[in-house]
């Protein structure tokens, strides 16, 4: 097998990079030449139909069927002129993915041929099996029937050859059973909240929309040392192995000079992606070894998401022509960095003003800090909500280590900010100055000036301000970017609207807007004052202080999901539209679901290797220590041949100490396993395999690493760190 695997690395680690053919036209030409944007609407759609299409979009109207008929018959046009034979409603089920059912352009003639034909009813609506996908108990076995519907904000596209029409998933009694559908109702209910309170600023906002700029990071691996891992195959990380001598330490892989061959994968993902209408922009090496990141133009957030999940399909498949497969875990590898999908999250006017930007004015000054006071209110209000609406079974394993951000919500500010808070709390009638970005003099003749920012930045801050935006560093890297963002708009909805009630109700009252608005901003920012930390998330000292706070520390996954049905949140979710209480309760038995399961197969796959390659492995090592002993003994004879034989005797005896350990150890976590089982329902079942089972899993990896330092390399039947970390 080691003989076998070798040459399959020589063959998937060739050192020329697969050829990438540059299209002849400059990127600004063919970027969106796969989505029925609005330059494609325009060349196919009649015009009234356009006007009306492109009215109900901006305006959030609903369409009429005979105009979604005539969008039908454009669009179905427009695919077949591009070669298109079938089409599929395109849409985002409970499982992180994404899901599809294609269905041929033909219906039959009635003269014993077909016709291609594409209606409106189609193109509205279609019945995938609801039972199928998780449901969390909303659907049975055999009540099979739900909806797809025509999500119009979001532009259909072309995924080889196929028509793309993106689409929400709800039940056929009418409950959501994606992220799309909440993610909708988040969208219109922090629009309207937030258009509520700008409008007390500028009565002529019609519209705010919240923005999304998400930067995902993945690991490469090469695809002959991926298909020699059985862990990595079924699980998207390595169950067991050694650090290798030579990871991250040095930091020189950050922001390196890229691999070819990585390159070349890198242009061909751009290519396709801006094909696609995904706007990639940067991309860089991360700080772990074989640790890349990729990040687009922000986008409103509902197409923001949509061409998250489509790029990370995208890239699976690129990088398969290249000889690499893609690694989305969030902690792929022990002991260096895993991976995230910072969200970086904004709100903006349809005037063209950022609600989170200091401004010019006294009046602009107020506004942002009337914005930022309310996202404080909401964040610490709902904290262990917006925890758990990020934690899941893989990005557990990142969450407070090598530089991922504490699994305890906090917001970072910085210095300046800070200061001015403090200021309005001390000094409430006390003028708003915020100063812009500052001139950094270097004293080098060969260096044009600089400005500098007015915060800096915070790597352990799960959610930080950034200057005009908020970074929401805590998302994982397989996560659909949606579950953090009903969240959040939500619960930030939610609290404008009780905002402006307030304002709205002071100035009812004779006071003057300036005031009112003022004084309930800085009622907020001292109630919120928990919340806000500038120091080291990593320390042992803040996460005592946030208990002290009353911030949710919990670091059990399945007890966060517990968040989703606190009374308060319940009826946040209820006041705003975007979850019933009965969607709620089917979520969380989702949740809790997924991650027994995952838990699960790493436990078999885990059970698997231990016992039918790592033990035998080590027998074999043993064995030949064994002989070793043996001739030793025979060629030495008395004291000296003991003497010498005594350090492989010492080997023998902690590989049979280590190996014990192993059969002990799975044996008690295959009757674990069974208990966890066997719980009466799935919250006790996922904090059983919390519990027990992850422990036992990494007693098992303690001890199997440990053999890895001992056995042979030749031997030892599976490519370790030092080859899976570092692309030839």
């Amino acid at each position: 097998m080691s003989d076998l695997r070798f040459r399959s690395v020589e063959e998937a680690t060739s050192r020329k990079p697969v050829k990438v053919e540059l299209p002849e036209e400059r990127v600004d030409r063919y970027y969106g030449c796969k989505v029925f944007n609005r330059k494609k609407m325009f060349e196919y759609l009649p015009r009234e139909t356009y006007a009306h299409l492109v009215d109900a979009i901006d305006n959030h109207k609903p369409l009429s069927r005979e105009v979604a008929d005539s969008v039908a018959e454009g669009m179905k046009r427009w695919a077949l002129d591009c070669g298109v034979r079938h089409y599929t409603h395109w849409f985002h089920p409970l499982t992180d993915g994404t899901a599809e059912k294609h269905d041929a352009f033909i219906e039959h003639d009635g003269k014993g041929g077909v016709i291609e034909k594409f209606s409106g009813k189609l193109l509205v609506q279609q019945e995938p099996d609801a039972s199928s996908f998780p449901n969390g108990g909303i659907r049975n076995t055999f009540e099979a029937r739900g909806y797809s519907a025509w999500d119009i904000s979001s532009p259909a596209f072309i995924l080889d050859n196929t028509l793309c029409i993106p689409t929400i998933f709800i039940s056929y009694t009418g409950e959501s059973l994606d992220y799309k559908t909440p993610l909708l109702r988040a969208l219109n209910s922090i629009d309207k909240a937030a258009t509520r309170v700008a409008r007390m600023f500028n009565p002529e906002v019609n519209h705010v929309s919240s923005f999304l700029g998400w930067e995902q990071e993945y690991f490469l691996v090469d695809e002959a040392l991926y298909a020699a891992r059985p862990d990595l195959v079924m699980t998207g990380r390595t169950l067991m192995g050694h650090e290798s001598a030579k990871n991250q330490q040095l930091e020189d892989h950050y922001f390196g000079s890229i691999p070819r061959r990585v390159e070349a994968f890198m242009l061909d993902l751009e290519i396709e992606s801006h094909k696609l209408g995904i706007p990639a922009k940067t991309r860089h090496n991360e700080v772990a070894p074989n640790q890349f990141e990729l990040a687009p133009i922000y986008e409103e957030t509902n197409l923001a998401n949509d061409h998250n999940l489509l790029l990370m399909s995208l890239m699976t498949e690129v990088a398969r022509r290249h000889n690499f497969r893609v690694l989305l875990h969030e902690k792929p590898f022990a002991g260096i960095n895993g991976s995230g999908k910072h969200n970086n999250w904004s709100l903006g006017t349809d005037k063209g003003d950022m609600l989170f930007s200091p401004g010019k004015t006294p009046m602009e000054n107020l506004r942002f800090i009337v914005f930022l006071a309310n996202v404080m209110a909401a964040v610490h209000k709902h904290n262990a909500l917006l925890k758990a609406s990020i934690m899941n079974a893989t990005n557990a394993h990142r969450l407070g280590a090598n530089e991922a951000p504490p699994a305890i919500i906090s917001m970072f500010l910085g210095s300046q900010l800070s200061e001015l808070l403090e200021r309005i709390e001390n000094d409430p009638a006390g003028e708003i100055l915020i100063s812009g970005k500052n001139k950094l003099e270097l004293n080098l003749n060969q260096i044009p000036q600089l400005t500098i920012d007015n915060t800096d930045r915070n790597r352990t801050s799960p959610f930080a301000f950034t200057g005009n935006r908020f970074e929401y560093r805590a998302v994982g890297s397989t996560a659909n970017c949606a579950s953090a963002m009903i969240a959040l708009n939500a619960a930030v909805a939610d609290q404008l609207n009780n905002f402006a009630d307030k304002v709205e109700e002071r100035v009812k009252k004779g006071e003057a807007f300036e005031s009112a608005s003022l004084s309930e901003a800085r009622t907020l920012l001292i109630n919120s004052k928990a919340i806000h930390f500038d120091g080291n998330g990593y320390s042992d000292e803040w996460k005592k202080e946030a208990e002290k706070r009353g911030l949710d520390v919990k670091t059990s996954a399945p007890e966060m999901f517990d968040a989703y049905n606190m009374p308060e949140n319940v009826e946040m979710f209820r006041r705003t539209g975007v979850f019933s209480k009965k969607e709620l309760e089917a979520r969380n038995e989702v949740k809790w679901e997924m991650y027994s399961k995952k838990i699960q197969i790493e436990s078999r796959v885990l059970g698997d290797l231990a016992i039918n390659h790592i033990i035998p492995a080590a027998t074999r090592y043993q064995a030949l220590l064994l002989d070793n002993v043996f001739k030793i003994r025979q060629l030495f004879e008395g004291e000296k041949g003991e003497r010498i034989a005594a350090q492989d005797m010492n080997g023998i005896e902690k590989l049979a100490d280590h190996m014990a350990a192993i059969k002990s150890g799975v044996e008690k976590m295959v009757e674990l396993r069974h208990r966890a089982n066997r719980m009466p329902n799935e919250r006790e079942k996922a904090i059983r395999y919390h519990d027990d089972i992850c422990p036992c899993m990494e007693e098992i990896r303690h001890h199997i690493d440990e053999l890895e330092l001992m056995v042979d390399n030749e031997i030892w039947p599976l490519p370790k760190y030092r080859e899976l970390l570092f692309i030839r």
